[in-house]
């Protein structure tokens, strides 16, 4: 006779909250409601998860850990214990039971294995039932050990911030290939579990699955790309496409669990063929991130930590269990780390792929619940499994962050890639990146004054940087000669159409690669530094973060931006520009077709990047319609000072290149302090229509007090002075900054001149006023 199924009962109060209000009686419990009990206990987990993870995530630790020790606070592990807790917080099986009740599992990814639950109830029959239930429970913990969930890899490289690394990309690369294993396998193991049972079974199970999955490829697809359409060219998401989807996704769940399979099946094949990004993707992910992430995602580790009683851990079975998972990490890492030095990847960097493949998360977390549901798993054998996720977490994560540090390993180069060290007559390699269509007139202007030639070609590496939206890995794609991919929006396809038609009319002297990057601005930095490295840039130029207006205002700011740009100035293997444009390089695509004479100025004041700014200037002069102006500010008093000189002898070098080209103006502006210092800059800005200046100087009196007002340091001193909207200033400023080769960036270098056979010779109108 089979034996009768038991199961747990909760009784919840069903007054209503006026019945325990505190002027109706005294002292008052208003706990004792469920529905008050269940939001101060959702309330007391949040607070105490935060305040865990304040205090974890400086030591690495992924947001799981410090979730799941919040709920073992509350839980029979700590708290639960103490009879006044439990009176004041009790039931935490209420908790447990309330939001564990159905609909978090649909939208939680990932569940993979279902086991048969076994009964030891007869007395003589325990002993090899318990030795059976080990062997069961070490079977299914080796076999836990090999999980590698994409999720749970993106969410902890997120947080490392390394997802755009080689590292970061290799490792997301393959947990999707070894999570579409896992999922395989356990569809293959629930759909020939019951061929004990009966023999057709499995043969219908097998008919059913593929009759799933024809539906939503080829019946369901295509009606959501058909709902989709009208919404890309509307850029509009109505609340209707977001319930189509959410109703067809529980739809879905339900129909797998009729054929047969777990209900995460449906839903998983539906957002395979869902299309990413924006406009669709991202408004779904905007939707339900705040539900899934902020509620039902910590709730579950929550309860999850509730549920993990180490008390009930056997002694024996803890140190049989943990020589196990540490055996498992060790197969793990060299299964990973042998393919990867065969592929000449670096020791270090298998190492911490291998470590970043061995991490634990809501993956592992949800079979050990689907067992324990099932009684695959009694409370010790969870309790060890959950200690194994969170002792796993906790070695792991500080030793990929200690390990493995991207900018100091990636993007250092032992030449330097400038303008000012390049030969004269080579290929000037300009990455420039774009956010929107509104930066495209202001870079293809920007390439036309730097004057491409068949003697002194330009490389033009175009990336186009866009915010990911509706996706979990980023992505860096290089877009073809036929266009962009079809996933990308109109805006970068205008863009890429702007680049072709640059290098259309600059057939002979000029070549356009261009790439998209879609990623977070945390990021974003990486791709910028790996594509600059990796093709060889001179310069990248970087728009600024700041967008004015047609009346000289500011219109916007974007500080996602203003951090990506500090970033790229830290890390960059090459020189790096900030560009701010006031709207002088605007309007046409090329505004030397509607100038006589474009004007730019240099402002030097000496150091590495105001004679990178000279060097830029000296290519731009070459061109017919661009006037140069290079104004030598000078500390008065200072004129036997070395620096004087061997910028002296620098600017020497560049004016006798440039000897007889009525084009190349030099002057010098004698000046006491910051004040004469401002004057001059207020007179000579509407001169312009492009300034180049250095972002870094030397400590001097010049800028004594200007420092303080200082509001973008990723500027430096006189280019936030020219930015700032205070500053009555129309032209465009290029702020430039020159890599180091040394550490301390506050240390001098010397200027190495550009490489010809010139003789310096004397200066010109050395004491004539340009004002």
């Amino acid at each position: 006779m089979a034996e009768k199924e038991t199961h747990d009962l909760f009784c919840h109060t069903t007054n209503s909250m006026k019945d325990f209000a505190i002027w109706r009686q005294y002292p008052v419990n208003v706990v004792d409601g469920s529905s008050a009990l269940l939001m101060f206990q959702m309330t007391v987990i949040s607070l105490t998860s935060n305040l865990l993870e304040n205090f974890l995530r400086p030591l690495g630790q992924p947001t799981c850990v410090s979730q799941i020790l919040a709920g073992m606070i509350f839980g029979p592990t700590f708290l639960g214990t103490k009879q006044e807790v439990v009176r004041f917080h009790v039931p935490y099986k209420k908790f447990v039971n309330a939001v564990d009740s159905g609909i978090i599992w649909k939208f939680i990814l990932y569940l993979y294995n279902r086991s048969e639950g076994r009964s030891c109830n007869d007395a003589k029959a325990r002993s090899s039932c318990d030795v059976y239930r080990l062997f069961d429970v070490l079977h299914l913990c080796a076999a836990s050990q090999s999980f590698t969930g994409f999720p749970v890899v993106s969410a902890f490289l997120y947080d490392l911030k390394i997802q755009n690394t080689e590292v970061g990309r290799l490792a997301l690369t393959s947990a999707v290939f070894a999570d579409l294993i896992d999922i395989i396998v356990a569809a293959i193991s629930l759909t020939l579990g019951d061929f004990v049972s009966h023999p057709l079974l499995p043969v219908r199970a097998v008919l059913s699955n593929i009759a799933l999955v024809v539906v939503v490829l080829f019946i369901i697809k295509p009606m959501v790309m058909w709902m989709v359409g009208p919404i890309k060219e509307m850029k509009l998401v109505g609340e209707k496409c977001i319930f189509i989807a959410t109703a067809v996704t529980l739809l879905l769940a339900f129909v797998s669990e009729i054929v047969g399979q777990h209900y995460v099946l449906g839903p998983l094949i539906f957002g395979l063929v869902l299309p990413n990004g924006p406009p669709f993707g991202a408004a779904l992910v905007s939707k339900l991130s705040t539900l899934v992430c902020g509620l039902l995602y910590p709730a579950y580790l929550a309860v999850t930590g509730l549920q993990t009683n180490i008390f009930e851990v056997d002694f024996q079975s803890a140190i049989i269990v943990g020589i196990i998972v540490v055996f498992g990490i060790i197969v793990k890492m060299g299964a990973v780390m042998l393919p990867a030095l065969h592929s000449q990847v670096p020791v270090r960097d298998a190492l911490v792929l291998g470590m970043i493949l061995n991490i634990k998360g809501i993956v592992e977390i949800n079979v050990y619940n689907f067992w324990k549901d099932n009684k695959t798993l009694q409370d010790g054998d969870y309790a060890l499994c959950i200690v194994s996720v969170i002792l796993t977490n906790v070695v792991v994560a500080p030793l990929v962050k200690l390990l493995y540090n991207p900018s100091m390993q990636q993007y250092n180069t032992l030449t330097r890639s400038t303008i000012q060290h390049s030969k004269p007559g080579s290929e000037l390699r300009i990455l420039v990146c774009i956010h929107n269509r509104e930066n495209v007139p202001t870079v293809i202007n920007l390439l036309e004054i730097s004057h491409a030639t068949e003697e002194s070609p330009i490389a033009v590496i175009g990336l186009m940087l866009v915010k990911i939206e509706g996706r979990a890995a980023p992505i860096l794609i290089a877009n073809s000669q036929k266009g962009v991919p079809e996933t990308e929006s109109s805006s970068n396809i205008s863009i890429f159409n702007a680049l072709r038609s640059y290098e259309q009319n600059h057939r002979n002297s000029s070549t356009v690669q261009s790439f998209t990057s879609i990623t977070h601005f945390e990021t974003m930095h990486d791709d910028i530094c790996s594509l600059a490295m990796n093709k060889r840039a001179t310069i990248v130029i970087m728009p600024f973060h700041k967008k004015w207006a047609i009346d000289g205002s500011i219109e916007s700011t974007n500080r996602s931006i203003q951090q990506m740009n500090r970033n790229v100035l830290k890390n960059a293997p090459c020189s790096v520009g900030i560009l701010i444009d006031r709207g002088i390089l605007k309007g046409s695509l090329s505004v030397l077709n509607s100038r006589l004479l474009f004007n730019v100025a240099v402002l030097f004041f000496g150091g590495p990047d105001d004679a990178e700014s000279l060097a830029y200037a000296s290519r731009m002069v070459r061109h017919d319609c661009v006037k140069i102006t290079v104004v030598n500010f000078l500390l008065f008093g200072n004129a036997n000072s070395k620096e004087r000189k061997r910028d002296g002898d620098l600017i020497n070098e560049y004016r006798q290149r440039n000897l007889g080209n009525q084009k190349f103006m030099y002057f010098e502006e004698v000046v006491r302090d910051g004040v004469e210092l401002g004057g001059c800059l207020t007179k000579m800005v509407g001169c312009f229509d492009l300034i180049l200046v250095g972002k870094y100087h030397q400590k001097s009196p010049l800028f004594t007090g200007l420092e303080e007002w200082n509001e973008c340091p990723e500027l430096g001193v006189i280019g936030d002075m020219l930015a700032s909207p205070d500053f009555e200033c129309a032209a465009s400023v290029l702020v430039i900054h020159q890599p180091r080769m040394r550490v301390s960036e506050t240390e001098p270098l010397v200027h190495d001149a550009p490489d010809d056979n010139s003789v310096c010779i004397s200066m010109e109108r050395r004491n004539q006023r340009m004002f």
